[in-house]
This record gives C-alpha cells, sequence and structure tokens, in this order.
C-alpha cells in the first residue's frame, strides 16, 4: 500500500474523514476496556452504590483517564508510524499512510493529555492525575520508545503500565492506592503476556516484517505457546486472591474459576494443535475473558 504525502492529504481531506482519523489515532477498542477496568476499581472503592459527589467523581475520573489513555495511544502511532507501515494489521492508520503530519499528531496527543490531567487535577485529585501521567509516560515512552524495539519480553515489563487502570480508578474514589486496587493489577499484568503472545503468534510474519522481537520471531512459536499455557494457570491462581483476601464472595470465585479453565482449556489446545485460526479465537476470547472477570467483581460486589 502506497504511503500518501501528509501535505496533500492535509489539503484534499474532508473534515467528517479528518476527525475519523484522529479518532482512530485513540485506538478506541483498546481505551474502553482500559476505562472500563478503571469504572471496575471505581466501584469496588464505594462500599455502596456512589453518592452525591461521588458520581460527579466517576465522571470527571472517565473523561480524564479516557482522554489521556487515547492521548498514550495516539503517541504510540507516532512513534510506530515506520513499523505500523510495514504491517497489514496496522497499515491502514492514519499516520503509517502519512494522511497525518507529526506535528498534527502530537498537538492531538499532548491537548488530550492535557486536557485529560487538569480534568483529574482539578475534578478529581492530583494523586490520580500522577499516576495517570506516569501511566502515559510507561505506555507511550518506556514501553513503546525503549522496551518494544529491545526485548521480546517487551510486553510482560511494559505491561505493568497496562495493568493500571483499576488502581486509578481505586485512587479517584479513595485518594489512596489500596491492596485491593493492587491486586486488580496483578490480574491485569498477568493476563496481558497471554492475550497478547496469542495476537503475535498469527501475526509472527508481520512483527519480523517489522523488525520488533516478539517472542514469537525471537524464541519460536512453541516457546511462545507453553509461555501462554504458563502464564494462563499463574493468571488462574492470581483471580483467586480476591476472594482469599475476602475482597469478594462466591459469585466471584464460581467466574474466575470458569473462566480461568476455559482460557487454560484455550491456551492448551494452542500448545497442542496450533492453527491461526484457534490463535485469532484465543485472542478474542482472552478479551471477553478480562471483561466477564471484571463484570463478575462487580456483580459480586453489589450482590454480597
Amino acid at each position: 500500500m502506497p504511503v500518501m504525502s501528509s501535505t496533500s492529504s492535509a489539503t484534499h481531506a474532508p473534515l467528517s474523514s479528518r476527525w475519523q482519523q484522529f479518532y482512530q489515532l485513540t485506538k478506541p477498542r483498546v481505551v474502553q476496556l482500559i476505562v472500563f477496568c478503571a469504572v471496575i476499581g471505581m466501584a469496588l472503592a464505594i462500599p455502596g452504590l456512589p453518592q452525591g459527589r461521588e458520581w460527579g467523581v466517576i465522571i470527571a475520573a472517565t473523561v480524564g483517564i479516557w482522554l489521556v489513555a487515547g492521548a498514550a495511544a495516539a503517541f504510540n502511532c507516532l512513534v510506530e508510524e515506520k513499523i505500523d507501515a510495514r504491517m497489514k494489521r496496522t497499515a491502514w492508520r492514519a499516520t503509517a499512510r502519512g494522511e497525518l503530519s507529526h506535528a498534527q499528531t502530537a498537538s492531538f496527543s499532548a491537548l488530550l493529555c492535557a486536557v485529560g490531567s487538569a480534568i483529574l487535577w482539578f475534578f478529581v485529585n492530583p494523586l490520580t492525575m500522577w499516576l495517570t501521567f506516569a501511566t502515559f509516560i510507561g505506555y507511550a515512552v518506556i514501553y513503546t520508545v525503549i522496551l518494544k524495539p529491545m526485548t521480546p519480553q517487551n510486553i510482560v515489563i511494559g505491561g505493568a503500565s497496562g495493568a493500571m487502570p483499576p488502581v486509578l480508578g481505586w485512587a479517584a474514589v479513595r485518594g489512596d492506592v489500596g491492596h485491593e486496587a493492587m491486586l486488580l493489577c496483578l490480574i491485569i499484568f498477568l493476563w496481558t503476556p497471554p492475550h497478547f503472545w496469542a495476537l503475535a503468534l498469527y501475526r509472527t510474519e508481520d512483527y519480523r516484517k517489522s523488525g520488533l522481537p516478539m517472542l514469537p520471531v525471537t524464541h519460536g512459536a512453541d516457546y511462545t505457546k507453553l509461555q501462554i499455557v504458563l502464564y494462563t494457570w499463574v493468571l488462574l491462581a492470581a483471580t483467586l486472591l480476591p476472594y482469599l483476601t475476602e475482597m469478594s464472595g462466591w459469585i466471584y470465585l464460581v467466574s474466575a474459576i470458569v473462566l480461568g479453565l476455559m482460557f487454560c482449556a484455550y491456551a492448551i489446545r494452542l500448545w497442542r494443535n496450533y492453527s491461526d485460526e484457534l490463535a485469532r479465537k484465543t485472542f478474542w476470547f482472552s478479551i471477553w475473558y478480562l471483561s466477564a472477570l471484571f463484570a463478575a467483581l462487580l456483580v459480586d460486589h453489589y450482590l454480597l
């Protein structure tokens, strides 16, 4: 696919198309999951239903976290412009096609980050703002610029920033970082490698062309599949901690066991009888898994 000139596209692209291009830079599907996990953190931080001012804090925190997460995604697109252009999965992005200039993308990212940070500072609390900004730096700079092109363990180390949303949500409501929020952070941290490596398995050639040292490229498919199996079992054990620490009840416990065993079953099938189609199904199941797991926490919180 040819790379278009940013100058010519900026002149002729219709306004609706331009807004759509900026919107897609925020990686809306990824950000929706991030915000969902943050909202779960907020809900769990409140003993009962939100009251009065708490609703205002929840709304402001949701908007602020959404904007800063979108800013980090846009910055990621800017940094990985050339890499995205070489990958079939990402070659359609406006930055990869040269339809948005560096200045446009950087300004958009900076604007989202500034507005989101201001909302968090003035309408939530400074702790949440600083934690969210640190998450921005962790993903947009430490992971994207440093770790991703340097080590096949990039997604493991960089997953720490991606695991922060429940902590941000908890801090928004409580003004501190409780051990409950850190347990949720641990769950997402352990979920990230098998989730991402399932994608990397059926996109191995894409990553090979991009020059990124993803695990299937550097260590092969068999090693990657084994790592997915090991991580899913460790993840299953970690998801029991909210129940064992009396943070949740039996509704969550049953859900965590059933969902965890399903994820492990996908991983074992992938290990024993690999196909790109099964890897794709495992990747999409992992997204559904995390959403359902956190939804079970929320249901348990309000019913028990």
